[in-house]
């Protein structure tokens, strides 16, 4: 699950791509500088020595007894100092093979002390160069580039071919690419985490504003606005702007529903109160039509509370959509405490509630809330014989209020009955049966529910769980 979560982070998704693109960025740029570089310094170790052949070729010669010789020494130094790592080497060709020559007649840098390289066998075109790789003095793996020589002149009348070579260590080529490579890979990596952690500044503060528009959709949420508010970058203003036209638009339906619902009820109760006045009048005439007038009365009774009932119905399935909805429970509370106290005043009821944290609301509109609790309180107030309890809690995201009393309670078998409208759980208690399935009804739409249960002082135990905000 949390590998998933990671994997549909978009925060995630920008980091893991750019940081690769990055690392792969790096490693082919230092791959390719690497080796530009190794091919500039093979070139270069290969022009030093074509550079000394050259001047080798140049102060080749043969003296008057046909011997070879130079008629003037090479002007590298290091051509003079023992095993220094650059050589150069004359030996008189055979055919096409290169043979050693005799000691008379072969010539060899100083540097070479009593070393004498061997090249494999090669057929050379007159002028041309070739590369090899052999092994030289003191375990050296030296790069050689030779070129043959015909000289036509001679004392003896004879042609004579001669392989002319110059050699160096190849050491000192790769010393040179490898602290190269040392130096580049330091300062790709010192760049790469430089472009690591712009990448990481640059995904956090790009996403900067969706974290903002999360903490105002937190805000619509908890009520504390009724609309997203906060600068955003023009990318996302268009998006907000159509959100914002959203939440007004909802709130236009639910005023205009709640109109219409009001408008309703008004249509309604009017004609429904001439029809009952009408019903109370005929109730001292004769039998027949006392009979006719309290079967109206009854019908219009029922007929009103069916309206009021699917009124409340309407009005809160529109206001359970309308975001921004909050309500603090203590006021409500102690609203409804006032008011049962004066409609029980006779009964000298004893109604505590509380204490309840500051912080307690309701994720919805108080009328709801007043309602709901309203029939319960009430409820509890009718079976009540001298207290009634009120207490309210918050339990991670839902409102838990309980309404006890100390009255005879009710059985476990009749709990689920009484909570179908039209049931009572008394016919001698005053009441249509209706509150405790007009709340459920009502809790159930706020995604809430009604649970009835055993109370600590003796009666009925009254649970509403209901959305809270956190």
């Amino acid at each position: 699950m949390k590998l998933l979560r990671l994997r549909r982070s978009l925060r995630v998704r920008l980091l893991v791509g750019t940081l690769f693109w990055i690392a792969t960025s790096i490693l082919v740029a230092g791959w390719g500088l690497g080796t530009l570089f190794r091919q500039h310094v093979s070139d270069q170790f290969h022009a030093e020595l074509t550079s000394q052949l050259d001047q080798l070729s140049a102060q080749f010669t043969l003296n008057d007894q046909g011997q070879p010789q130079l008629t003037l020494a090479l002007s590298d130094p290091r051509l003079t100092r023992p095993y220094s790592g650059y050589y150069w080497q004359v030996d008189q060709l055979t055919g096409h093979a290169a043979t050693r020559p005799a000691a008379l007649g072969q010539l060899r840098s100083r540097s070479l002390w009593d070393h004498v390289l061997t090249l494999p066998a090669d057929a050379l075109n007159d002028g041309s160069t070739h590369q090899h790789r052999v092994m030289g003095p003191q375990g050296q793996m030296l790069g050689v580039v030779e070129r043959s020589v015909r000289i036509e002149d001679n004392p003896d009348g004879q042609a004579r071919s001669f392989r002319l070579m110059t050699a160096a260590n190849e050491r000192l080529m790769q010393e040179p690419a490898e602290r190269f490579d040392g130096m580049m890979w330091l300062a790709l990596g010192l760049l790469a985490a430089g472009l690591m952690l712009a990448a990481v500044v640059q995904v956090l503060v790009g996403l900067a504003p969706l974290r903002a528009l999360q903490s105002a959709l937190a805000k619509v949420r908890h009520a504390e606005t009724q609309q997203l508010e906060g600068a955003f970058p023009m990318e996302i203003m268009p998006l907000i702007d159509d959100f914002n036209k959203v939440l007004a638009h909802n709130a236009e339906v639910v005023v205009r529903a709640r109109a219409h619902a009001g408008n309703l009820a008004h249509a309604l109760k009017t004609p429904l109160s001439v029809l009952a006045n009408a019903a109370d009048a005929a109730h001292d005439k004769p039998p027949a039509t006392a009979e006719l007038a309290q079967l109206v009365s009854d019908q219009v009774t029922i007929a009103r509370q069916q309206v009021d009932y699917h009124l409340r119905r309407a009005q809160v399935a529109a206001s359970t959509r309308l975001p921004g909805a909050k309500t603090a429970v203590q006021p409500v509370v102690d609203g409804l405490v006032r008011a049962m106290r004066r409609i029980h005043a006779e009964r000298e009821l004893e109604l505590t509630a509380g204490p309840f944290a500051a912080a307690l609301d309701f994720r919805g509109e108080a009328q709801d809330l007043q309602e709901m609790l309203g029939n319960l309180v009430d409820n509890a107030c009718k079976w009540a014989i001298h207290r009634v309890d009120i207490q309210a809690r918050r339990s991670a995201a839902t409102l838990v209020i309980s309404v006890d009393d100390d009255g005879p309670g009710l059985a476990a078998d009749q709990r689920d009955r009484v909570m179908h409208r039209g049931v009572r759980a008394d016919e001698q208690v005053p009441g249509s049966g209706l509150g405790l399935a007009i709340v459920d009804d009502l809790a159930r739409l706020y995604g809430g529910q009604v649970t009835l249960a055993d109370s600590p002082l003796g009666g009925l135990r009254t649970v509403l769980e209901l959305p809270a905000l956190v």
